[in-house]
């Protein structure tokens, strides 16, 4: 397929956006644009500069007979705070308060554009780190987690607190329920996570940190690493055992009976 340069680094911007993390070679965009590699090389240097100066990412040059270019998605840290910021002043709408301390997030994570931003987000934090796959638990932050792992590729896993026959063989795990103190069972299925895997998990919101141990918990069972934690918001008035994660957005107050929430940037930022 013959293009003029302009229609080309339109065709491979688009490619290299929708395939992060992936090493194409050189000669693959050679022989399907009919160009001389010289010429992609160059293309690749533009797409390069201009990916970079407007946050949108970076792109990795691996020399070598089996080199070629690597894209990693990124975002600015203005455009970041912009999105958390608008969330929260979202979050700090009295009429999302629910009993026992919770905040309603459905709307805000069934929203794509949303997910989309939040999930660029939280993987920039972890941009460095080898990571296999993304880890869930059966609750809202299904959709966080496909967003993030989406920005990854890579595969996400969902564990879960019923036993499925669909799931196949499983592993479980006992953990203390944060919020409630009781001894509770999650189930991951053998077949979801390959052993000596390197782990994000995401979560929606972090209350007493007994769902996100029980996670970790269950990576020791598959031999797998930790990479880290993130959670789209975090209850700052709950006791729990210290634990490292990163945060969006943190709830330092909230009273059910006044129906007052005040909401706050996480530590996302922190370096």
């Amino acid at each position: 397929m013959k293009l003029r340069r302009s229609e080309r680094m339109v065709v491979i911007s688009n490619y290299l956006i929708n395939n992060p993390y992936k090493l194409t070679s050189l000669n693959t965009f050679a022989e399907k644009y009919e160009a001389a590699k010289s010429s992609i090389s160059e293309d690749i240097a533009i797409i390069k500069k201009a990916f970079e100066e407007s946050g949108i990412g970076e792109i990795e040059t691996v020399t070598g007979a089996s080199g070629g270019v690597i894209f990693t998605p990124g975002i600015s840290e203005e455009e970041a705070r912009s999105v958390i910021e608008d969330l929260r002043d979202s979050m700090s709408e009295s009429n999302r308060i629910l009993p026992g301390g919770y905040i309603y997030l459905s709307d805000l994570l069934s929203t794509p554009r949303i997910l989309q931003s939040v999930g660029r987000i939280i993987a920039n934090a972890f941009k460095g780190n080898k990571i296999d796959a993304v880890m869930t638990v059966a609750t809202k932050g299904v959709p966080l987690a496909n967003a993030v792992a989406n920005i990854l590729n890579v595969p996400f896993v969902i564990v879960r607190r019923d036993l499925k026959i669909t799931e196949g063989s499983t592993v479980s795990v006992n953990y203390a329920s944060g919020s409630s103190d009781r001894i509770e069972k999650m189930f991951l299925s053998k077949r979801s996570l390959k052993p000596n895997s390197r782990v994000l998990i995401v979560d929606d919101f972090l209350k007493g940190g007994g769902t996100i141990s029980g996670m970790v918990s269950l990576l020791t069972e598959f031999d797998s690493t930790l990479v880290g934690v993130a959670v789209f918001a975090e209850n700052a008035q709950e006791k729990r055992d210290r634990m490292n994660y990163k945060s969006l957005l943190k709830v330092s107050e909230i009273d059910v009976k006044s129906n007052h929430v005040k909401v706050e940037l996480g530590n996302i930022f922190d370096k």
